[in-house]
């Protein structure tokens, strides 16, 4: 496996922190050392502790090594807005250094750091910057959640194709179903299966009331390798 992954989707709300804590899960059973990284995270509750992110505290929870929310969570923001508009609205400055001193901090102490994005690939950060620009930076492999409805084709291949332009490498996907009935869902997998790079790691059904519970068991780590 690579030494880090980056998860982001097609849109916002598409599941990628129900997946990420999936592949949490399936790395746990497979005895891998694995911490998930949530950078940025818009929506949090105020709480004695500070703002909590309910993502960011189920990474937290999912992973496989002990650390504390401050390390899985540098930027938090309280409204659920994109994180540019947030940072403005907090007088706050998003830095790529940040995200990078907290990633090498999770580097030793894990076998391997799952970075969950907010929003879609092209989120901004500021007025000039997304998020993706940190992820090029970085030079991440990337996971693509695709969360399948009716217009998500269109949104993995253009998704896809902007990992690639920016020079990075898509090295699986998941196939993540949010709607309770999809018309066409096989036909759809199935072109996914054969656009989009890298391999499908996972296909999770629609489960509205039991979230998190089991899903590692859809994940194929086998595939990350």
């Amino acid at each position: 496996m690579h030494k880090v992954y980056f998860v982001t989707g097609t849109d916002t709300d598409v599941g990628k922190t129900v997946c990420s804590c999936a592949i949490l899960n399936a790395a746990e059973q497979a005895s891998i050392a694995m911490v998930g990284y949530k950078p940025i995270a818009s929506g949090c509750d105020r709480t004695p502790q500070g703002l909590r992110n309910s993502d960011a505290l189920s990474l937290q929870q999912a992973s496989s090594v002990s650390v504390t929310y401050d390390d899985v969570n540098p930027y938090s923001f309280y409204r659920p807005v994109s994180p540019h508009i947030a940072a403005i609205e907090e007088n706050k400055v998003i830095e790529f250094s940040v995200l990078s001193q907290g990633l090498a901090n999770l580097k030793t102490k894990s076998d391997c750091v799952l970075i969950e994005g907010a929003g879609g690939w092209r989120v901004p950060i500021n007025d000039t910057d997304y998020l993706s620009s940190w992820v090029k930076q970085e030079q991440l492999p990337v996971i693509l959640v695709v969360g399948i409805k009716l217009g998500c084709l269109n949104h993995a291949l253009l998704t896809a194709e902007a990992i690639q332009a920016d020079g990075l490498t898509v090295v699986g996907w998941i196939a993540n179903c949010i709607e309770p009935k999809t018309d066409n869902y096989t036909a759809m997998i199935t072109w996914l299966g054969l656009q989009l790079p890298g391999k499908k790691i996972a296909e999770i059904p629609y489960l509205p009331h039991n979230q998190g519970s089991n899903l590692a068991t859809y994940i194929d780590l086998a595939a990350l390798c």
